[in-house]
């Protein structure tokens, strides 16, 4: 049940027309090769080395950036376990976050753009990681889906 309401919210946010913009300039300052080296070492066993997810480990590859568009999205990529319990300190996960959605979040990246993700934002977001992710992840792509729809004022 929460599998296929997973993948109809997906469905809905590849639907939504997207243009990607570039990372801000703070973001410029990842470290690329020290954040591909952790993502190799901490991610891309379960997100594969293209970002593109296997069996049940979702893709990062053009989804990644729709989780820029509201608090709880930004919130959850921190607070999956992967990242929350990961042995990186916060300015690193920050940091291979950040590359992450340069390398990975192509036109799902928010059209107004999106802060990069800051070391005390990381701090605070990995102290309550998350235990229930299937559910957790349905009502957050639910709440990116229903924002998505609402009319711009």
């Amino acid at each position: 049940m929460i599998t296929l309401a997973l993948r109809q919210c997906a469905i809905a946010l590849l639907s939504l027309s997207v243009v990607p913009l570039a990372l801000s300039a703070s973001a410029a300052e990842v470290n690329e090769a020290r954040a591909l080296y952790h993502y190799q070492m901490f991610c891309q066993g379960c997100h594969t080395p293209d970002g593109s997810g296997n069996g049940d480990i979702p893709a990062l590859k053009d989804f990644m950036g729709h989780f820029m568009n509201t608090d709880q999205g930004r919130a959850f990529l921190v607070r999956v376990p992967g990242s929350a319990t990961s042995k990186l300190d916060d300015q690193e996960l920050a940091e291979v976050l950040n590359w992450c959605l340069a390398e990975f979040a192509g036109v799902s990246l928010p059209v107004q753009g999106y802060a990069p993700y800051s070391a005390a934002e990381v701090s605070v977001l990995r102290a309550e990681p998350l235990e229930e992710i299937e559910q957790h992840r349905a009502a957050v792509l639910l709440d990116i889906v229903k924002q998505r729809q609402q009319p711009a004022l």
